[in-house]
């Protein structure tokens, strides 16, 4: 079993029903609780025009990171999600950060993630439930991470998911 951290993000329709559907399906697929972050709400990077509610949640799997990241693609689409522009508007978002300590960099994926050292959204809530993580390439504990990530309007939320 491998702990791995994965990105949530949303800024069309519910918001919150994305994330707790998502949350359902993490767990059946790691079979066990999921650990979940706080939900946090920032403005969007590029060009969608709504703000997004983003987090992170730790789980545990046997499955291959190619294999993982094929189902959270597959339950990306069942939840409505389409494809659009780079960094476009989107029902909801699933992004491997983390897999154990490996790093892969292929065609298909690219792990840890390639733009999470530049996101609070993402460095914030994966502090909260993952604060002792160094990142494998850098070795730069992820606390000093998001003190270097470039500032942008971030609030963690009181909402519960």
């Amino acid at each position: 079993m491998e702990t791995v951290i994965i990105a949530v993000g949303a800024n069309l329709g519910d918001r919150l029903q994305s994330f707790k559907s998502a949350s359902t399906f993490l767990e059946s697929i790691s079979g066990t609780p999921v650990e979940k972050a706080s939900i946090w709400e920032s403005e969007p990077v590029g060009p969608a025009k709504y703000p997004f509610f983003n987090s992170a949640v730790k789980i545990t799997t046997d499955f291959a990171p190619k294999v993982l990241l094929k189902k959270l693609k597959a339950f990306e689409k069942e939840a409505g999600r389409t494809q659009t522009e780079r960094w476009g508007p989107r029902v909801l978002d699933l992004d491997i950060i983390r897999y154990g300590n490996l790093v892969i960099d292929d065609d298909t994926l690219i792990i840890p993630h390639p733009e999470y050292q530049k996101r609070l959204f993402v460095l914030l809530p994966m502090i909260e439930i993952d604060p002792d993580w160094v990142d494998p390439q850098s070795g730069i504990p992820i606390q000093q991470l998001a003190h270097k990530a470039p500032r942008m309007e971030i609030e963690k939320t009181d909402i519960s998911w």
